[in-house]
């Protein structure tokens, strides 16, 4: 049975850190791409960044270039998103999905979205 599974949400203030992992079980990573997702109340579903499956190519979408940053440890079906310096507007829930080939296109970069997690609620607010 294939899962994804976010955590590490939660409440931070302005300028803080969080760490999100994305766990898969039923597929092996090695050869899916996975991609970050967030969306915010009354906002479409957005991309937040990507990073393949077969060269690691790495992806950022302008709004967290610079902050954020993709990793991915396949030996323990693990990928990451490491959030720096958030602001006030990257309140949103977080979602990851995972894809054989990347089919949704942000407006910059395709992304995977063959199975999704449940998502993990990030708040930052003072």
């Amino acid at each position: 049975q294939v899962q994804l599974v976010e955590s590490g949400g939660g409440l931070v203030q302005p300028g803080g850190s969080l760490r999100l992992s994305c766990r898969v079980s039923g597929f092996s990573l090695d050869y899916y791409a996975i991609g970050w997702f967030r969306q915010a109340p009354g906002k479409e579903r957005e991309g937040v960044s990507c990073i393949s499956a077969t060269n690691g190519d790495i992806h950022y979408e302008d709004s967290v270039k610079g902050r954020f940053t993709i990793s991915r440890d396949n030996a323990l079906n693990t990928v990451y998103l490491q959030m720096d310096s958030l602001k006030p507007e990257d309140t949103a829930v977080y979602y990851c999905a995972a894809g054989l080939h990347r089919t949704w296109y942000s407006g910059s970069w395709y992304y995977p979205q063959q199975y999704w997690g449940q998502g993990t609620q990030v708040t930052v607010s003072s």
